[in-house]
């Protein structure tokens, strides 16, 4: 019989997904340090929509180079 899920192919999946993530945070802090102003802080406690469009534009875009990058 054979498995429902192929453990290697999941062991992986995984792992890239985990180094997806982690890509993921280090390009936003990357971007934290290069911007003049604070993000974190403008989208907490400023509450800038604009910023929170433009940070979220920018983890979507960087999520899809890794997902095809690792696909």
């Amino acid at each position: 019989m054979q498995d429902l899920i192929n453990l290697h192919s999941f062991g992986a999946s995984v792992i890239y997904s985990f180094v997806g993530i982690f890509i993921l945070v280090l390009s936003f802090y990357i971007v934290e340090k290069i911007t003049p102003e604070n993000l974190y802080k403008e989208l907490v406690e400023n509450k800038n929509t604009a910023i929170a469009i433009v940070a979220g534009a920018f983890m979507i875009a960087i999520a899809i180079i890794i997902a095809s990058a690792i696909h």
